[in-house]
């Protein structure tokens, strides 16, 4: 049956496309907000194929702000405990080079630092708990199966001509904003003028889903969820454990690998890797590209970049087994945290039109600082070298997998990243008040909580359960910190002259006060500082109009 002609105009404020966690995430947070949008997401609902298995605690205190991080921790307990062994070996049925306990979520826990944890999920469940989230608010619509074609600026209007692939009819949506969430191979990125990743500095991998119902019984080695294959060239591949009911996930870095491989040569790779022949099911198996790549702007007029569209880190398939680097997927979500309240504040009358404008320059200095730190990994991870006869039952082999096994082990890569995902500083930003003094040392791997403006604010535990990082969401917040706190001077004045929502909270607590450094700490609806001093500003309304975007 041919498309029909275009019909009937849709009309929304937000227009979203591609549905993967970061255009989920937005449409969530947005509908939250009551802002009008509509996501339009080529593929079907299911998540075929697993991506993502690991959420950083940045990225789960977005998900306690909206109200989904129980369920984010009850899909993974549902499938099971996972045990905590990487397995680091030539093969099953071969000799052992290193095994490293990972540790366990407690050990992650940055402690005082967040009310969250880092949490293992993978995008099988993490995507529908996402979609829920999207669904349940009037104000967001999610359409599958719907194709875009093309888009046009026209002033502060997009027009995009789409195609309903399920009832084979072309529609035409007018939006006033519309994010580009669709990845790395962005039609939209190119259509805006944005030079996109450079194909030649691609890394190609395979990943492949399999059902293996009972591994362990194939070989002799203990139970690990993560086996890293060895072989003269380096990790040849990695077999990492889904659930506990026999769903594996086999990764592999490999630029031979144009097309996707057929089963039968996964099917060949599994038999390679345990030494024998093991039952099993090919479920799935995808080829795609890693690279490093920050887009030079995030947007152009009412077309923004969120996602991969807008950065790629290339993940590691070494030592760290795909350490917490700042990932694609947090950085994702990340985008969509920074833009939301932005767009509502614009549509609210308050928000002026810098607001909008500064969030590539905030979330892209935070894409560059990952990649750096992805880098600093990557050294690290380079210098661990295999040998011709790793495999081998000789005394240099043996020698060589004791020394591999050393060096391993003492690679830091293993860790989450706190210090990189709490750490998340908008320097330089257009809308932060900058107050002089230098800005902290970050360590990747450990986080120190400061208000240094453009930080992420300081969690602290607060009476009845909750945390200062639930104080904000909707508008911005005064903290009055210490007993003796100075009034709010003319900060009350200042942002109601500019419509701005302020709320104030006062807190006596002294070690409260301590953590944040100054008796008055300005915090944004994102939870990031705004502004700090030890008595008013000489002139708040100024400082309003930076914050709102104005300034």
């Amino acid at each position: 049956m041919a498309i029909s002609g275009a019909q009937t105009t849709l009309e929304t404020t937000v227009l979203i496309v591609g549905g993967g966690p970061t255009g989920l995430a937005l449409a969530g947070d947005l509908g939250s907000r009551g802002v009008q949008c509509i996501l339009i997401e080529e593929g079907r609902t299911e998540t075929l194929h697993p991506r993502a298995s690991a959420i950083d605690v940045r990225s789960m205190e977005a998900m306690r702000r909206w109200g989904i991080a129980k369920a984010v921790r009850e899909a993974v307990s549902a499938r099971g405990e996972l045990p905590r062994i990487a397995l680091f070996c030539t093969s099953l049925a071969g000799y052992d080079i290193a095994r490293i306990e990972q540790r366990h979520e407690s050990e992650n826990d940055p402690g005082p630092a967040s009310p969250e944890r880092p949490q293992p999920c993978n995008q099988l469940w993490l995507d529908p708990i996402l979609r829920d989230l999207a669904t349940s608010h009037e104000s967001a619509r999610v359409l599958f199966e719907w194709r875009l074609s093309r888009l046009t600026q026209r002033g502060d209007c997009v027009l995009a001509d789409v195609t309903d692939l399920s009832a084979r009819q072309n529609r035409r949506i007018a939006a006033q904003y519309v994010i580009d969430c669709t990845g790395a191979r962005s039609a939209i990125r190119s259509s805006i003028g944005v030079d996109a990743p450079d194909e030649n500095d691609a890394t190609h991998f395979v990943s492949a889903l399999l059902r293996i119902p009972d591994l362990t019984s194939h070989h002799a080695k203990e139970l690990a969820g993560r086996i890293a294959v060895i072989g003269p060239d380096g990790i040849r591949c990695v077999l990492e454990m889904l659930d506990d009911r026999g769903l594996w996930r086999l990764k592999l870095r490999n630029n031979s690998h144009r097309e996707p491989p057929e089963a039968t040569a996964i099917s060949a790779m599994l038999e390679e890797i345990a030494g024998r022949t093991v039952p099993h099911q090919v479920l799935s198996v995808q080829r795609w590209e890693g690279c490093n790549y920050v887009a030079p702007r995030f947007g152009e007029g009412n077309i923004l970049l969120a996602g991969d569209a807008a950065h790629l880190v290339r993940p590691l398939i070494g030592a760290g087994l795909d350490a917490a680097l700042g990932s694609n997927l947090d950085l994702g979500i990340a985008d969509a945290f920074n833009l939301a309240w932005k767009i509502e504040a614009r549509l609210a009358g308050w928000g002026s039109s810098g607001l909008v404008d500064s969030y590539g320059a905030e979330r892209r200095s935070a894409a560059l600082r990952s990649l750096a730190h992805a880098a600093a990994c990557r050294e690290q991870d380079d210098e661990i070298r295999s040998h011709a006869e790793i495999a081998l039952d000789t005394s240099m082999g043996a020698a060589e997998r004791k020394a591999m096994g050393r060096a391993i082990e003492r690679a830091p890569l293993p860790r989450a990243a706190n210090g990189l995902a709490l750490g998340c500083r908008y320097a330089g930003s257009p809308i932060v008040a900058a107050d002089g003094t230098p800005e902290p040392a970050m360590e990747p791997f450990s986080h120190r909580p400061t208000t240094w403006p453009g930080a992420r604010a300081p969690h602290a535990a607060l009476p009845g359960g909750i945390s200062t990082l639930d104080l904000y969401g909707r508008g911005f917040v005064l903290l009055r910190l210490g007993q003796r706190a100075p009034e709010p001077g003319g900060f009350d004045r200042a942002f109601a002259h500019r419509g701005v929502p302020l709320t104030f909270r006062t807190i006596e607590d002294p070690a409260i006060a301590r953590l944040h450094e100054r008796q008055l700490v300005l915090v944004r609806p994102d939870g990031h500082v705004a502004w700090r001093g030890d008595e008013p500003p000489a002139d708040p309304l100024g400082i309003v109009d930076r914050v709102r975007g104005a300034g």
